[in-house]
């Protein structure tokens, strides 16, 4: 089977994101203590610090299978993106469309995590050799937002915000562009909560929309903001629809606005639809 060099760059860039070339690591114990008992907590951290004196760590076998990883189940250890490979292909699909299509506008991702998937995004505008296009990175770069309960009761029982290791800081998403060789004028970051950077970005038009913000509110605030500029034939992709409170959101949104165009399953929590022309 042949393929474009264009075409087997971007499937090696997939695939080094998902670190699916190679096995799941085991990841230091105290990533995930802090989701322990107090006494588990408790014993980790001595067992580290003893370690620690020897020149040792302490680490976790999680036993992933590759089953799993593939369909982007998990929270990996090293990978740069936690979406799977049918994410991946769904994203690289949506946004070659566009171009191919002459579809206007830019690329967003709102929840980014390590950056993968608008890594890939650049990569893909790279290897078509488009130059008129940015892709935004939209992240608190602090995790989730605790749920507000009285504007958002749909996010009450969300817990998100307790969750350390989804806190990746702006700096190492943009070393994760940099180690690519795709950090470049191109790349642009919106720093902080989804309802005080979207409204002000600066974006005329959207091509294709990602929206990986896992509640309800943070969805909402990317559907409000975001969907309005999303040029007709663009695509509008759901990350977290297994998830009651997105599910919630992109119901209520796609009510409120008439919007009546098919939604295609990617996976077991992806989803997307395009938007027709009105």
């Amino acid at each position: 089977m042949s393929s474009s060099p264009q075409q087997l760059y971007l499937d090696l860039l997939k695939k080094t994101l998902s670190f699916a070339l190679w096995a799941e690591p085991p990841v230091p114990a105290e990533a995930f203590a802090y989701r322990r008992g107090l006494l588990t907590r408790s014993a980790v951290a001595i067992a580290g610090k003893m370690l620690a004196l020897s020149r040792y760590r302490l680490f976790e076998d999680r036993g992933f299978t590759r089953e799993q990883r593939e369909d982007g189940m998990i929270w990996p250890g090293l990978a740069d993106t936690m979406i799977g490979m049918k994410r991946l292909d769904n994203l690289q699909m949506c946004i070659e469309t566009a171009l191919r299509e002459g579809v206007p506008g830019d690329i967003i991702e709102t929840g980014v995590w390590r950056g993968g998937a608008c890594i890939l995004a650049r990569g893909i505008l790279a290897a078509c050799g488009v130059a008129d296009r940015k892709v935004f990175v939209a992240d608190s770069f602090a995790g989730l937002p605790r749920p507000d309960k009285d504007k958002y009761p749909q996010d009450r029982r969300d817990t998100h915000h307790i969750h350390r290791f989804l806190a990746v800081s702006q700096e190492q998403v943009a070393d994760n562009f940099r180690k690519y060789g795709l950090l470049d004028e191109q790349v642009v970051f919106l720093k902080g909560w989804f309802k005080d950077t979207l409204p002000t970005a600066p974006i005329e038009k959207v091509a294709v929309m990602r929206l990986d913000g896992d509640m309800y509110e943070s969805t909402m605030d990317g559907l409000v903001n975001l969907y309005p500029k999303l040029a007709p034939g663009g695509f509008c992709i759901i990350d977290d629809y297994a998830l009651d409170g997105c599910r919630k959101a992109v119901a209520d949104y796609r009510a409120a606005h008439g919007i009546s165009e098919e939604m295609h399953t990617i996976d077991w929590t992806g989803v997307y639809w395009r938007k027709s022309a009105r």
